[in-house]
């Protein structure tokens, strides 16, 4: 698959007096953007915290933005899952700063899974550490990186490669989450595949569906200014309607999020076909299946949650090995202060104008 140009991520330092750093001692208090309720989001000063034993101090440079974010401020996520006060900020790469033991020197670039596995429950042990009985993530259950500083355990923390760039690092937790779903159901070369949605889970979608060198991949979106986008991640056909897309298809994976788009999915299968659900509706959307077809179909429906360890290193590889770019997905930019102008371009789009990755970059 040809890999997709690279966008670099740059990272700054604001001094406080006397050249001490943002955070640090003499220095003023790094902002974090904390969400304490539903509706209730701000930038607030934040001490630079001190690393416990076996965990890892990074600067973040670079914090993702996501429709699950929107989710989160609008408390539309199932209350098992977040929990207020919290820090946004859970697809991010930075530099480590301190702490470990020793095998991440400071200005290491890295980026941090999420998801963080007990690593003694069954699923853990099985390697399904994204079904860890005990749910804990960063930018959900504990505060994430939309901050001047990041605590992590090392386990967690994974060096980026010289050519990496810091947007390609913020882009590897979705990137996992596409990865994780497409190595559950083992995709086969020469397949035709449709994919349903054209945000940046559906343009990682097709970039990584390339690693499996389908016969055809085609885009089913909803904006028609995402034609370029898709292209460049790699689709033959970008359509806006279901009649033009077809059906037919070996694999079809949901990536809106939406019970129209599985309904829509389910319909564009062939016989004996796959359909992958990526997408994740808001907590108790419901659809109502035609269950007859699902049988005469043959259909087999895989979904899949979030990321394991495994699918995590296997991404940063492909990335370290010049394999996948991620990087090109980065259509927007705003520093942190302008949080509200970045969160506004997630929520409402300019119809006109491609709208892939909305990305923070951080001042300290």
């Amino acid at each position: 698959m040809p890999v997709p140009p690279e966008v670099s991520g740059t990272m700054s330092h604001e001094a406080g007096p006397a050249g001490t750093r943002a955070g640090e001692p003499g220095g003023p208090p790094a902002r974090a953007l904390v969400v304490s309720a539903p509706g209730d989001v701000s930038l607030e000063p934040r001490d630079r915290p001190v690393p416990g034993p076996d965990e890892v101090l990074i600067r973040p440079a670079a914090v993702g933005l996501c429709g699950t974010d929107l989710d989160i401020l609008a408390g539309r996520i199932d209350p098992a899952y977040v929990r207020y006060p919290l820090v946004l900020g859970h697809e991010w790469s930075g530099t480590v700063l301190a702490g470990g033991n020793g095998s991440l020197a400071p200005g290491t670039r890295v980026v941090a899974e999420g998801i963080v596995p007990c690593g003694h429950c069954g699923p853990c042990r099985a390697g399904q550490t994204n079904l860890c009985e005990t749910y804990d993530e960063m930018g959900f259950t504990r505060d994430g990186a939309a901050a001047g500083y990041a605590v992590v355990g090392e386990t967690l923390v994974h060096p980026l490669a010289g050519p990496v760039s810091m947007a390609d690092g913020a882009l590897v937790e979705p990137a996992s989450v596409v990865y994780r779903g497409l190595s559950a159901i083992s995709v086969k070369p020469g397949r035709r595949a449709l994919v349903v949605g054209d945000g940046t889970v559906a343009l990682l979608a097709v970039a990584l569906l390339g690693l499996w060198s389908p016969a055809e991949i085609v885009m089913l979106g909803r904006r028609p200014a995402q034609a370029a986008l898709a292209a460049t991640a790699g689709t033959a056909r970008f359509e806006t309607d279901p009649g033009a897309a077809g059906g037919g298809y070996d694999l079809v994976v949901e990536a809106a999020g939406t019970t129209g788009a599985v309904l829509t999915a389910l319909a564009a299968a062939r016989r004996g076909g796959t359909v992958l659900l990526l997408g994740l509706p808001p907590h108790g959307a419901t659809a109502a299946l035609p269950v007859d077809d699902l049988v005469n179909n043959d259909l087999t429906i895989r979904a899949s949650f979030g990321y394991t360890s495994d699918a995590w290193r296997d991404v940063v590889r492909l990335l370290n090995a010049g394999r996948l770019g991620l990087g090109f997905l980065v259509t927007h930019r705003f520093p942190l202060a302008e949080w509200e102008a970045a969160l506004g371009t997630l929520r409402d789009p300019d119809p006109a104008a491609p709208r892939g990755k909305v990305l923070l970059t951080l001042d300290g």
